[in-house]
C-alpha cells in the first residue's frame, strides 16, 4: 500500500512523474531534507486532521507550523491530528509517508499557502523513503486541493 497507489494516481492521471526511491528514511521533514539535499522549507508535509465534519489533510511548507487560531478560524474547529494508526487507516500512506496522491475520496485536501514561496516542492510518495519533486501548480491541478492559510 502506499507508493503503489500513489504510481497508479500518476498514471491515471497520465502524470509522468518519477518517484524518488530514498536510501535512508525521509519520513521527517529534517530527514527528507537531507536525504534530497535540499532546505527544510522545501519539503512539503502533509499532516492528517480529523475535521470537525471530515478527515483532512493539509499540505504547508517543511518549516511551518500550524497556528491554532487560524485552523479554527477555518475548520471551525480545535486541530486534531490523527493518531499513528488512524493516519494510515483513514489516508493509506503510512506516518512519514502521507501525501496528497492516492488518498481515498472522503479526505478533503488543503494546500497551505506556505507553499508558494516555492516553484517546486517535494512531498512524500507514499513511503518513508519516497519523494516526488512537483510544482505548486502540478500540485494544484493534481491534487484539487482547497488553498487555504492556517500556519505560522
Amino acid at each position: 500500500m502506499g507508493v503503489h497507489e500513489v504510481e497508479n494516481y500518476f498514471k491515471e492521471r497520465e502524470v509522468k512523474k518519477d518517484i524518488i526511491f530514498l536510501g535512508e528514511s525521509s519520513a521527517t521533514v529534517p530527514l527528507a531534507a537531507k536525504a534530497l539535499g535540499v532546505e527544510e522549507a522545501r519539503i512539503a508535509k502533509t499532516l492528517a486532521f480529523n475535521g470537525k465534519d471530515e478527515s483532512l489533510v493539509i499540505v504547508a511548507r517543511g518549516t511551518a507550523k500550524i497556528d491554532n487560531s487560524k485552523y479554527k478560524a477555518v475548520f471551525g474547529t480545535k486541530a486534531k491530528m490523527m493518531s499513528f494508526d488512524e493516519t494510515f487507516e483513514k489516508t493509506g500512506h503510512p506516518v512519514g509517508g502521507v501525501c496528497p496522491f492516492g488518498l481515498p475520496k472522503d479526505i478533503a485536501i488543503y494546500l497551505d499557502e506556505s507553499l508558494k514561496e516555492y516553484e517546486s516542492v517535494y512531498p512524500a510518495a507514499g513511503g518513508n523513503h519516497t519523494a516526488v519533486e512537483i510544482t505548486i501548480s502540478e500540485l494544484e491541478n493534481l491534487t484539487g486541493g482547497k488553498w487555504i492559510d492556517v500556519c505560522k
